[in-house]
């Protein structure tokens, strides 16, 4: 009787099935979840899901054009300073936190309760950028199939999609090589192709119109998910082998394009222009947040990703080494990026007998418009293309692993008993969730919301988030703890320059109060008819198309207000030179 009484008193206990890892606290269990959860299988598989995760779409599109805009060669010495100061010991960082822990983005904040919103905040980031992300898939998978043809479609004007203002390029000069018109009033055949076949943006009146959806685009999509969905049926077990491929093989293919396109005449004129140093750049701000940018975004620092890799490694896993492979190695393959693009560039512009910043955009304007109609220009055409196309898959798919990892890793550490024995099928219905979810991207006007999601899904917020992240660890869990950590798990404690870096540089390189103190895009007049001069067609909430067609030019295919957005940064440009 004694017995069932005591076993009465006694204090309710809460099962362990209904408790998550973030509240078991430090109550041992019987369960080992980090031999359950899995580990990778083969010795190089982490390094190159690092590297396939970190070496993606940006390198290509984003950096060459970075560089030129912001003084050449000159670029290199911010963007090799900023990798220093922040790349380099966040990524660390990031990878330190998820090898000690075994644990996702959101159970990792067992190291801090009081901070577990910045996990929450990483998830959401992510999974909005996965949704964009894989239709920039879409696209690829798109142009892929259509350069499968012995003529591509966007070589010649006279389809049913051109307009009157179609010129080709075969026809831009004269026989004496001089430029019969004015090319601004024309657009190219693989323009016209990419905004009003692929994207039929004249069937939206703007982000409040979205229009039909595009059918070819839909199940391009699906099948990017498909994809993605089958390389992450059994978690890193299969994504981890399939890097393999994905990892290395973009970098063949950019070695055969880069030997093909300095072989091509003209290709040291863009080269040139790409790599010349303009070191009074140096002395604007702007370059130097650029450049923070740029390291900051193709890193992948803040998406949860590295830690999310990083918690699936065994506990002494030399993630110093890795560090400095995966981050150089990255630097380096953006500026040989930038020759494979530059020297074409260079190609194109002697052809058209234009300057090569007349042919060079960023972004999708790039991968979609620019380049394509560069490669019409070579023999062969759809090989290249092909080639060039399968290269974006490739970069894009490894980036797409990470994001879709992150989520179900974060998930499933937080309900291992429910999750875990069903994390393919938890997986498939995060694909057809994600995938429903960007229908709205497949229709007329779904490069508005593309557009809204790139420039709002992560970027001020995931600043805040890395910033958090590293206050919470070093400030708050204690930098001393933390590097006592370190040396448990590698040997050794980090540097003064890592602890230095962690406390003091990167947070205050990150936080860029000039950024964002300046006014924002739609700042101004409330009524459309009233603004003029500067504040022309930058309105948000506008149901016509003008106001992100500004914005919007360097995607590519948007040219009805070019010339307005030329103006505008020109306006903005001088006012900013006269009050300094």
């Amino acid at each position: 009787m004694k017995k069932l009484q005591g076993a009465h008193l006694r204090k309710p206990i809460t099962p362990d099935l209904l408790m998550t890892p973030s509240d078991q606290g430090d109550v041992d269990l019987d369960v080992d979840f980090a031999a359950d959860r899995g580990n990778w299988t083969g010795k190089l598989d982490f390094l190159l899901s690092c590297i396939g995760y970190c070496v993606g779409l940006g390198n290509v599109w984003r950096f060459p054009y970075r560089a030129y805009t912001n003084g050449g060669g000159a670029f290199l010495v911010p963007y090799f300073l900023m990798l220093a100061i922040c790349g380099i010991p966040l990524f660390f960082l990031e990878l330190s936190l998820g090898q000690f822990s075994s644990l996702g983005p959101l159970a990792v904040w067992k190291i801090s309760p009081l901070f577990k919103g910045a996990g929450a905040a990483m998830l959401l980031i992510v999974g909005l950028v996965a949704i964009y992300y894989n239709m920039i898939i879409a696209y690829v998978l798109f142009y892929l199939f259509a350069s499968l043809t012995s003529t591509l479609p966007w070589e010649h004007c006279g389809n049913w999609w051109n307009t009157g203002r179609c010129l080709e390029h075969r026809g831009a000069k004269e026989g004496n090589g001089a430029l019969p018109l004015n090319l601004t009033s024309t657009v190219s055949p693989s323009e016209e192709y990419w905004s009003r076949y692929v994207l039929h943006i004249q069937g939206s009146q703007g982000i409040g119109s979205p229009g039909e959806i595009r059918w070819n685009l839909c199940l391009c999509l699906l099948l990017a998910w498909v994809i993605v969905f089958l390389c992450i049926l059994k978690g890193v077990k299969s994504s981890g082998k399939v890097v393999y491929f994905t990892a290395t093989f973009p970098y063949l293919i950019l070695l055969m394009l880069l030997v093909r396109g300095v072989t091509l005449p003209g290709a040291w004129k863009g080269i040139q222009f790409y790599l010349t140093p303009q070191f009074h750049h140096l002395l604007s701000s702007k370059v130097w947040i650029e450049a923070a940018l740029q390291i900051f975004y193709s890193l992948g620092v803040g998406f949860g990703g590295l830690l999310t890799f990083a918690s699936y490694n065994t506990f002494h896993q030399n993630i110093y080494r890795d560090t400095f492979i995966v981050t150089l190695g990255n630097a380096i393959t953006s500026i040989l990026a930038g020759f494979a693009i530059f020297s074409v560039l260079g190609y194109m512009s002697q052809e058209l007998g234009v300057p090569v910043d007349q042919v060079a955009k960023a972004g999708p304007g790039l991968a979609f418009v620019v380049y394509p109609q560069a490669m019409t220009m070579l023999p062969l055409s759809p090989f290249w293309s092909f080639l060039f196309f399968f290269m974006l898959l490739t970069l894009g798919l490894d980036s797409q692993f990470a994001f879709l990892e992150t989520i179900v890793t974060a998930v499933t550490d937080e309900f291992p008993y429910y999750l875990r024995p069903k994390k393919a099928v938890f997986s498939g219905l995060i694909c057809v969730a994600m995938y429903l979810m960007g229908l709205i991207l497949t229709t007329d006007g779904g490069m508005y919301w593309l557009v809204l999601l790139d420039d709002y899904s992560a970027s001020f917020g995931l600043m805040v988030v890395v910033i958090t992240t590293c206050l919470a660890v070093t400030r708050v869990y204690g930098i001393q703890r933390f590097c006592r950590d370190i040396h448990m798990m590698l040997g050794f404690k980090p540097g003064l320059y890592f602890r230095a870096c962690w406390l003091f540089l990167s947070p205050a390189t990150l936080l860029r109060l000039q950024q964002a103190s300046r006014p924002a895009m739609d700042w101004g007049p409330s009524l459309e008819e009233n603004r003029t001069g500067m504040y022309v067609a930058t309105l948000a909430g506008s149901q016509s198309p003008k106001p992100l067609m500004v914005h919007m030019r360097k995607y590519g295919g948007i040219t009805s207000f070019e010339n307005t957005a030329i103006e505008v940064d020109r306006e903005i440009a001088e006012e900013e030179e006269s009050m300094m």
